[in-house]
């Protein structure tokens, strides 16, 4: 039978916390309030746990479960790395309502379901919840509700829809907010928002520049993602993958013979200085370059290759500088 405590009377939710600790140990499943709306937790490393709450929920393991902490310690060692805007991120946002996906830690022994390598981690703006996690260490966590129903704001709601698969209810009152956490995904070089949230686009991009997004309208409260987990992420268009970085071409230049091909990175010619009237980057010839040739009969007689006008014909001037016949570039 399921335990339930009232967090408002500090009595109460000392038991209640230290009664969750116990259960989440156990493998067992606890509903938490947190800083969007109620989670039902697990122990993240415990499999039978993370399957069980996907049970409860009536959900699959297509929909991996994200992991809750309460240190940014704890979120480091979860994954390889925070890339290069994760600890910005996390410096202006955390504890609070944002959601990294990250490259989950090849070395970790844990199974949220079909993460792809990823994994979504989030720090809570929530004591109880805080608490919580810094005595059980990450913790998977999703929305406290059925899969399709209404996400829950209070705790006799989750209880309603979860009945006895939960062991304890640790009930902080209703929820102010549900606006569900924005997520964003630092796994590409471009980070990317998968869902809009709490936290509104203008205010990353005012930490680390741009950032790309889907041309989807805001969100409405969501009712079964809240925490935003890779629940949320399913339901996002996937992300295109990245083309090649292409070098814009000029009007009329491209590769072989000028033809613009699209998507096709293209070699800036090397050039010599301009020439007034004279096309950048044109061969020197004889022909547009009469002054480069000695046109005195000695010059003609001694080397007749130098006054070879055959048009586009490179001539090697550098010859000249020393006395010696121009003599064309084979």
């Amino acid at each position: 039978m399921s335990r339930r405590y009232d967090c408002s009377d500090l009595e109460q939710r000392a038991a209640g916390l230290a009664d969750a600790a116990s259960a989440i140990r156990a493998g067992e499943l606890v509903v938490i309030q947190t800083d969007t709306v109620y989670g039902i937790g697990a122990d993240a490393f415990t499999p039978s746990a993370v399957a069980a709450l996907l049970e409860a929920k009536g959900r699959g393991r297509d929909m991996p479960v994200p992991v809750l902490v309460g240190t940014v310690r704890a979120a480091g060692a979860l994954v390889e790395d925070l890339g290069t805007y994760g600890q910005d991120l996390i410096d202006s946002f955390w504890p609070g309502p944002l959601t990294l996906v990250c490259r989950a830690s090849r070395s970790l022994n844990w199974d949220l379901g079909d993460t792809k390598g990823t994994v979504a981690i989030r720090m809570p703006l929530h004591g109880v919840a805080l608490e919580l996690l810094k005595e059980t260490g990450p913790m998977a966590v999703s929305s406290a509700n059925r899969s399709g129903a209404p996400a829950a704001t209070t705790a006799a709601e989750a209880e309603e829809q979860l009945g006895d698969a939960v062991a304890v209810y640790l009930d902080g009152g209703a929820c102010t907010d549900n606006t569900p956490s924005t997520i964003i995904d630092l796994t590409t070089a471009v980070p990317r928002v998968l869902r809009k949230g709490a936290i509104p686009v203008e205010k990353l991009r005012s930490v680390i520049g741009y950032v790309a997004t889907d041309a989807d309208p805001e969100p409405e409260p969501d009712t079964d993602k809240p925490l935003g987990s890779p629940d949320a992420i399913s339901d996002v268009p996937g992300t295109p993958e990245e083309g090649p970085v292409v070098t814009p071409e000029a009007p009329g230049e491209g590769t072989d013979g000028g033809s613009d091909v699209p998507g096709k990175a293209v070699e800036a010619p090397v050039t010599t200085p301009e020439v007034p009237g004279k096309p950048v980057g044109a061969p020197e010839v004889v022909a547009d370059a009469p002054e480069a040739v000695d046109h005195t009969p000695e010059a003609v007689a001694d080397a007749p290759e130098a006054v070879d006008r055959a048009p586009g014909k490179p001539v090697d001037l550098s010859r000249s500088k020393a006395g010696v016949p121009e003599k064309p570039v084979d």
